[in-house]
């Protein structure tokens, strides 16, 4: 009780079995306790095993053993601050400062019993319900991450795998059973790419791939899983800022046309993502600044300037927010537009380059110019942390590819822009202010 369980499931999309139970009986888990008893609640509970967990639930062996198919996070909240947050409460267990104590002591063994996962906070509970590992020195401990028995294939491409394949291939250890290399870059995100890959598999149902690199490899090896023997599991192990953060978050998998960016792919949330801080050490320091543009989105999105944190931080609050709206959209049918902010124009200067001379992070940055500016804020937070500059590619090739936008609707571009009250998703803007804007990104 007062842990936070409600308002934590509730960011990432759960329902409160407080709330299901209220709705069974018709009457308040006060009237419960008082006109039924303890026993009967806890009956209640027995059916209703959802997401936000009471804090006596686990004192029932039928709820322990259903947990044992679950994943189960403790979120972990010291006493005091549960007993200042219940206090003065209608709740029935807390009415009573000793006995609220005291419960306290005699549920922690149970609940360290039934813990896969222990969080300290709301983004713990967020990565941990999306399935989302974040450690330094994870790729040490891909043995035990990547979950099943299986057989593993990993895919990779050379540049990243000289640099941290062979600590990732000691750690799989006997259940490595093929490796597999990608071309970097976007390159790795084409048809040929991922015909030559579905070829070389030799995987069976059982076998899990472990994409190791950044975002493109990410993308194209998810896509691969799948689509391979109709899906088989895949762990990201992202090694990039813009995957770490982004990227191998949400089970969202693609390749591209030359008609645009990632116009083929699925929705395959990974069976684990491991994301090891460490491996940034390694980005030459170009890379590690077109990364911080998905930082910089991720925080104007949160209205936090997440830009300033350390490494291990930065890497944990922002897969956590993304993995939370992903939770909540996770088909994005809504509130998963916003992670686009800047996207529908990035991706179009991408492919009126051909996808080649200009990263995506840069044209992230850029497309965050322009959403700023049709939003009506000031994007001087932008252009000081990202120092975007123009871009040559041309004018109707870009426009082009904007318009043919998975976002578009009916011909009318629909935007991600950023309101007064946050950002606000299928915006329609008039089609000359968005080409006006466009035009202000390419010299």
């Amino acid at each position: 009780m007062g842990a936070g369980k409600t308002t934590a499931a509730c960011a990432v999309g759960g329902i409160d079995t407080d709330d299901l139970i209220e709705a069974a009986a018709g009457k308040p888990i006060a009237d419960i306790f008082r006109d039924d008893g303890e026993a009967a609640f806890r009956a209640h509970e027995e059916q209703a095993i959802v997401l936000a967990l009471g804090g006596g639930a686990v004192t029932r062996p039928a709820v322990r053993d259903a947990l044992d198919d679950a994943v189960t996070v403790w979120l972990d909240v010291d006493v005091d601050t549960c007993w200042e947050r219940v206090r003065g409460s209608d709740r029935p267990l807390a009415q009573d400062e000793a006995t609220f104590r005291r419960l306290y002591d005699e549920r922690r063994p149970l609940y360290a019993e039934v813990a896969d996962v222990v969080a300290r906070d709301l983004h713990d509970v967020a990565l941990a319900a999306a399935g989302v590992h974040v450690e330094r020195g994870g790729v040490q401990k891909l043995g035990e991450l990547v979950p099943g028995n299986g057989p593993v294939g990993l895919v990779s491409d050379a540049h990243v795998a000289g640099i941290h394949g062979m600590d990732a291939q000691l750690a799989l250890g006997s259940r490595l059973s093929e490796t597999h290399e990608l071309p970097a870059g976007e390159e790795a995100k084409t048809l040929v790419t991922l015909d030559r890959l579905w070829q070389e598999l030799r995987l069976d149902r059982r076998g899990t791939i472990v994409a190791l690199g950044g975002g493109c490899t990410t993308d194209a090896a998810g896509y691969a899983a799948a689509a391979y023997l109709r899906g088989i599991p895949w762990v990201p192990v992202p090694s990039s800022l813009v995957a770490q953060v982004d990227a191998s978050i949400g089970g969202k998998t693609g390749i591209d046309l030359p008609q645009g960016k990632n116009l083929v792919g699925a929705f395959h949330w990974p069976a684990r993502t491991v994301i090891d801080p460490a491996l940034l050490e390694t980005l030459p320091e170009p890379v590690r600044h077109e990364g911080m543009s998905e930082v910089v989105k991720t925080g104007l999105l949160a209205g936090e300037p997440l830009w300033e944190l350390a490494d291990d931080e930065l890497v944990r609050r922002c897969a956590a927010f993304k993995a939370a709206v992903c939770l909540r959209d996770p088909h994005d049918q809504g509130e998963r537009a916003i992670l686009n902010l800047g996207h529908t124009f990035a991706h179009a200067l991408e492919a009126a380059a051909g996808y080649e001379g200009l990263s995506h992070g840069r044209a992230v940055a850029l497309g965050l110019l322009a959403a700023l500016r049709l939003s009506g804020r000031d994007p001087g937070q932008v252009e000081e942390i990202l120092r975007p500059a123009p871009v040559r590619v041309d004018r109707e090739r870009a426009w082009e590819a904007m318009q043919r936008d998975k976002k578009a609707v009916g011909g009318e571009l629909r935007l991600v822009l950023l309101g007064e009250g946050g950002p606000q998703w299928d915006v329609a803007v008039p089609a000359e202010d968005v080409r006006r804007e466009l035009d202000r990104l390419i010299a």
